[in-house]
């Protein structure tokens, strides 16, 4: 029966820790936290010939099981996160996707009671303050410039729950617009932008720190016209974001990125909306109606990518057996790095002593068995 495990001994399985790979290693859950030493009699769960890894931490996400973060209720929102944790995804943040800012307004509201209540780690503003040149699956009838007052505006409807924004910064007011998030420690994400190199590097030293879903949405790597993409890729400064599902890049282009910018600065991320998890169909993004074909999403009108159908296992799984990325640089992607952006470092994206016991149990194939969040087993590994 699934449940807290108030004390626990995972036993046996590979366990990757921050300072590498521990063969035969153990996790010992104390409560809703992992603990350095284990109670007398403790009982013990068998994870011979399994990994244990961070849950995975997901800092792009507009839905899943058929629900919607950009414009659900709280019910439906909490539909959405208890399918990506079914998949592994224990720390989550929820996108918005363009529309009236007095709906975004009213929508931050409604996530805001979720971050409070702890079901999410915070809210990602994507659009409207985007490029017409490069709006993917936005109403390109809603965007508008990113006017500092608007940014303002949002932040102030999020209640301090807003962690991340999209910008074309190279847009009226978006210099002026990273500036205001950088001094307020909310994420200045470059993104949907027809930047060109140089206006990148000014944004970047404004206070910038994330490329949002590098490669897509933004113009292509040139050798005369390198574009946002060599800025982003060569800042120490920037942590990429990439989303790993066969659809949005190809195996070299993701290659690329970690060859140039390294484990340590991609953030792998699903994007997904509210098909992941769930199935084909017909879907709502916002205003824009998407269909969903062999998992892949794309607007009715148009035919542009609309988000994704991926779950963060899925990504993981790719990484390590297609793309060959080693198992401790994918967790890096995959949990430490969206953590450290996110400011929940010290509670999450690592399986260290005093931390919540957030974990993910995966078997010799990289499939998930089982999913602990907090102490309580989400899926319950049917083993041991």
């Amino acid at each position: 029966m699934a449940g807290r495990a108030d004390s626990t001994v995972l036993a046996g399985a590979r366990v990757v820790l921050p300072t590498g790979t521990v063969e035969n290693g153990r996790v010992i859950v104390e409560g809703t936290r992992i603990a350095g030493s284990a109670a007398e009699g403790a009982p013990t769960v068998d994870l011979s010939g399994h990994w244990v890894v961070p849950g995975f931490v997901d800092m792009h996400n507009h839905g899943g099981g058929g629900a919607s973060f950009t414009s659900g209720t709280v019910d439906e929102v909490l539909t959405g996160i208890r399918t990506h944790r079914e998949h592994g995804t224990t720390t989550l943040v929820a996108s918005t996707v363009t529309g009236e800012m007095d709906f975004l307004a009213h929508q931050a509201g409604v996530l805001s009671e979720l971050v409070e209540q702890g079901d999410l780690a915070g809210i990602h503003f994507e659009g409207p303050f985007i490029s017409p040149c490069r709006k993917g699956a936005h109403s390109e009838e809603l965007l508008r410039h990113p006017d500092p007052a608007e940014v303002r505006k949002l932040m102030d409807a999020a209640r301090g729950t807003a962690k991340m924004f999209t910008l074309a910064t190279e847009l009226p007011g978006g210099i002026d617009s990273v500036r205001l998030l950088a001094e307020h420690g909310v994420i200045a994400a470059i993104g949907h932008t027809d930047a060109t190199y140089e206006q990148t590097v000014e944004a970047i030293d404004a206070g910038a720190t994330v490329a949002t879903h590098l490669f897509n949405a933004m113009p292509p790597l040139a050798h005369r016209e390198p574009g946002p993409i060599a800025a982003l890729l060569e800042d120490e400064r920037i942590t990429v974001e990439l989303i790993n599902d066969g659809t949005h890049l190809h195996p070299a282009a993701l290659e690329l990125a970690y060859h140039h910018a390294g484990a340590h600065r991609v953030a792998l991320i699903t994007d997904a909306m509210d098909a992941a998890g769930f199935g084909d169909g017909l879907y709502q993004l916002g205003p824009l109606a998407v269909e969903v074909k062999d998992g892949v999403a794309r607007l009715v009108e148009g035919n542009s990518i609309a988000g994704s159908t991926l779950t963060l296992d899925t990504a993981f799984h790719r990484a390590v057996t297609i793309d060959r990325i080693p198992v401790g640089d994918v967790v890096q992607s995959i949990s430490a790095n969206p953590a450290r952006l996110l400011g929940v470092y010290d509670r999450v994206g690592s399986l260290e002593p005093g931390k919540d016991a957030d974990l993910v149990v995966l078997d010799e194939d990289f499939a998930v068995q089982g999913v602990m969040r907090k102490g309580a087993w989400i899926k319950e590994p049917g083993i041991g």
